[in-house]
């Protein structure tokens, strides 16, 4: 019985071409990112997917499935981890702006780390809690993937964006409550189903568009 481990080349490049993406050098440059992330993840524990097969689904393909819903950027990646899905949207497409945002200093090494050797000069690392990043209105999107509910991502990374800019949350099933739960001043502006190669569960985008009205301010941080 076949794997997604039998063939990872092969199940990048078919998973590319299924997104409108077949691009050899993008394979390329995928593959070596993932390199990156096995043998970092050794000792910093990136990721708990550790077979290549599922890495390339459940990371790569499944972050690449959102690049018709992002625009020309400039994009703030919360959260960004292993640097998904900042580093895939930023191979995809060298002319997109790419802020990936990480607390952890591990992690955001791997970062920096990673954006070198990847010759990514479209992304900058920055090492902070996104709420306390002060630069109010500077991205037109913003996305995150598990990061919380949709109020918790406004919260911590709604002023980076300026009026108009859109939060592109990455879900499995459509959260209805959470939606219902949107602050004042932010709105749904439509939840598009996912169909991601080489993965059979749900996934939805759900996109959510500051008002204009709404002012850009920096987010205060709470006090333990």
């Amino acid at each position: 019985m076949n794997t997604l481990s039998d063939n990872p080349s092969r199940l990048l490049a078919d998973g590319l071409a299924a997104l409108g993406l077949a691009d050899p050098s993008l394979g390329q440059r995928l593959d070596t990112y993932l390199d990156l992330i096995e043998r970092w993840n050794r000792a910093y524990n990136l990721t708990a997917v550790r077979d290549r097969g599922e890495m390339i689904v459940r990371h790569l393909l499944d972050s690449l499935v959102v690049s018709p819903f992002v625009g020309s950027g400039p994009l703030a990646d919360i959260g960004s981890g292993a640097g998904l899905p900042g580093i895939p949207l930023a191979l995809a497409d060298p002319d997109l702006a790419v802020m990936l945002i990480e607390s952890n200093g591990k992690k955001a090494r791997f970062l920096r780390e990673a954006v070198r050797r990847l010759g990514l000069g479209n992304v900058r690392v920055i090492e902070a809690r996104a709420e306390a990043v002060p630069e109010p209105g500077c991205c037109d999107c913003l996305t995150a993937r598990a990061f919380g509910t949709l109020a918790e991502l406004i919260r911590v990374g709604g002023h980076l964006l300026g009026p108009g800019g859109r939060v592109l949350a990455l879900k499995g099933q459509r959260p209805d409550e959470e939606i219902a739960g949107l602050p004042r001043g932010w709105r749904l502006d439509r939840i598009a189903a996912l169909s991601v190669p080489g993965l059979s569960a749900q996934r939805h985008l759900v996109i959510v568009v500051r008002d204009p009205d709404t002012p850009s301010t920096v987010a205060v941080q709470e006090q333990p």
